[in-house]
């Protein structure tokens, strides 16, 4: 694990994305499966994730976390996630988000396999994370800000 006990406290935040391609009749039935909703079931599921980040994650820091998000949002070919995590600290959230938003699509696949084997899990990125030495980086502005 790297040492962060020499780096200032500071707002950290981190937002990924995953998407969940399926077919358009699983799509149709999602809202209707028997073990329950599955876009809020795996809203909470990442929620929980991103706590639970440092024990999935070898080298993670544990984080007191100060906001943890998922939103999901279907369209016409499947379900586009994003997580959102925050904290004050040496270190970043980056991973929290990434797992947040990989287990909530994991959780949408485990609900709807019944209905489709073919089920995809792609896309899962960082789109953005602020705080710290290394300064702002957005996937959307395709650019990197670093402090000097």
């Amino acid at each position: 694990m790297v040492d962060v006990s020499a780096k200032p406290d500071t707002v950290r935040q981190a937002i990924a994305e995953a998407y969940v391609r399926m077919s358009a009749k699983t799509l149709r039935e999602i809202r209707h499966n028997p073990k329950g909703d599955p876009l809020e079931i795996a809203r909470i599921a990442g929620i929980a994730a991103a706590k639970k980040t440092a024990e999935l994650i070898p080298l993670c820091h544990t984080l007191l976390l100060s906001h943890a998000d998922v939103k999901n949002q279907m369209d016409s070919t499947g379900v586009h996630i994003t997580s959102v995590v925050r904290s004050t600290g040496p270190t970043g959230v980056e991973m929290e988000a990434l797992t947040a938003a990989s287990v909530a699509a994991l959780t949408i696949y485990d609900m709807c396999k019944a209905l489709d084997h073919g089920i995809e899990i792609t896309n899962l990125r960082l789109v953005e994370k602020t705080g710290g030495k290394s300064g702002t980086y957005s996937r959307r502005q395709k650019a990197v800000s670093r402090k000097r």
